[in-house]
């Protein structure tokens, strides 16, 4: 009876852990970001009509897709905060509403969404 309750307890345990780690991250919510941003509807559009004139046409880095996005993401952010070269480039820079976006995006686990 011992042997079959710790086989049992065993694979409990598994089978949690498995699930676990097959669960993809969700959006973290706060007092600042109140809402899930969505990398579809919301980032890749920005990035689309702010960014992709320079960005997709050879400039380095190119901004066309999730991975690279999400890579840059930091960078990205600096940039359009003024903390490092302004971007866009030559201005105007962006408002503030799509620069909290932008953060609560990353704040949120930069999903695929």
């Amino acid at each position: 009876m011992i042997k079959y309750l710790t086989l049992v307890l065993a694979l409990v345990s598994l089978n949690l852990i498995s699930c676990t780690k097959d669960k993809a991250p969700t959006a973290v919510i706060t007092a600042d970001c109140p809402d899930t941003i969505k990398f579809s509807t919301q980032i890749a559009p920005m990035i689309a009509s702010k960014c992709a004139s320079c960005h997709d046409n050879g400039t380095s880095p190119t901004l066309n897709s999730h991975a690279t996005i999400s890579a840059k993401a930091n960078d990205i952010l600096k940039a359009i905060k003024g903390e490092t070269q302004l971007m866009p480039q030559g201005g105007p820079a962006l408002n503030d509403s799509l620069i909290k976006q932008f953060q609560c995006w990353i704040n949120q686990g930069k999903q695929n969404n």
